[in-house]
């Protein structure tokens, strides 16, 4: 979410360039893929799955680039794959995902209600004089007690919100219903194509009350300096 806190919106930049989107979709699409062709057989789709993101892992570590992207596909795949095989039910190899989704669900949403929007958080984090930038942790809130930025980070995390809402609508029934197919094509669709959506939406909202939030900075020293007394003899 760094791109939120960028000037200007990168589609690659949000999505981890072509390198993120493969190893994003590479093991749910060759999970939909190898269960069809095989006649629906789950073990050698779960083994095109686990071995996907195995690959993806080596070839960082091989090329020593940083690996967190394809550790975490690891770790989400790693716990479909066990959950399908212990039950021997293919849809079991998304309930991982569903779960998660509606934990960010529970998540996000709590963060606006409570009037600490997600959004606001992830700004001050990667703000210029954010602790990530080497600044105090302080600065992550130091938006709160200003409204106009309260209001704009809480509408730019609400789309989040509906992003997480709306995958469980559609990919919750698929799940019950057994409909592996609908629900891998579902999850792919409704995986980076969507959050890159959302990211530049959320990106959109928070751009104009960043920049008047600059100007003002800008302004204030130039005003103390005009309105400081000369010291002429």
């Amino acid at each position: 979410m760094r791109v939120l806190a960028s000037d200007t919106f990168s589609a690659s930049d949000a999505v981890g360039g072509v390198r993120g989107v493969v190893e994003s979709i590479a093991p749910g699409l060759l999970f939909v893929v190898v269960y069809l062709a095989t006649g629906q057989r789950l073990t050698p789709a779960l083994v095109a799955a686990a071995g996907a993101a195995l690959v993806a892992v080596v070839v960082r570590l091989a090329q020593r680039t940083p690996v967190t992207q394809a550790l975490s596909g690891v770790i989400g795949v790693g716990v479909g794959v066990v959950w399908a095989w212990r039950t021997g039910d293919a849809s079991d190899y998304f309930a991982y995902g569903l779960w998660v989704n509606a934990a960010y669900l529970v998540g996000t949403l709590a963060t606006v209600l409570v009037g600490w929007p997600l959004v606001g958080l992830v700004m001050g984090l990667f703000a210029a004089d954010g602790p990530l930038s080497g600044g105090p942790w302080r600065n992550v809130v130091a938006w709160h007690d200003d409204r106009e930025l309260r209001r704009a980070y809480t509408l730019a995390t609400l789309p989040w919100v509906g992003m997480f809402a709306l995958r469980l609508v559609v990919q919750v029934p698929l799940y019950l219903n057994d409909d592996v197919a609908w629900l891998g094509t579902a999850k792919l669709a409704m995986g980076v194509p969507l959050t890159a959506l959302v990211l530049w939406v959320s990106w959109v909202l928070v751009r104009p009350v960043q920049r008047a939030v600059r100007a003002r900075s800008a302004q204030d020293p130039q005003d103390q300096q005009e309105q400081a007394p000369s010291s002429h003899p």
